[in-house]
């Protein structure tokens, strides 16, 4: 069963590093994509919304990573399951959004030359 663990604990990094952006948001009061936007994922959708939407991604986040099995932040094989949802997560956002925020600046100045 380690590798269903490992999978949360995946997972769970997925879960934080998506709480991050939402809450921070919320936080500051400015408005962001969420799944409740209208388009979902491309609409902004209200602080208060963010807010939530983080908090509730963070409790996720918090279930997969310990609740299921027992996390040791000592193991490689945990971090590094940990650490590559993450990443991945992470990676996938910045493309997703880095349209609507200029965070894709490398591909624009291509189309440029």
């Amino acid at each position: 069963m380690t590798w269903l663990h490992d999978l949360s604990y995946f997972f769970g990094g997925a879960f934080l590093t998506n709480a991050i952006p939402h809450f921070v948001s919320g936080v500051m009061g400015r408005p962001f994509q969420s799944p409740f936007a209208n388009p979902p994922g491309e609409g902004l959708s209200s602080s208060s919304v963010n807010v939530l939407w983080g908090s509730f991604n963070l409790v996720i986040s918090y279930l997969l990573i310990s609740r299921v099995g027992e996390f040791d932040a000592r193991s490689t094989e945990h971090v590094t399951a940990l650490g590559l949802g993450i990443v991945v997560l992470a990676l996938i956002t910045a493309r997703l959004f880095g349209r609507f925020h200029g965070g894709n600046a490398p591909d624009q100045s291509r189309e440029a030359r």
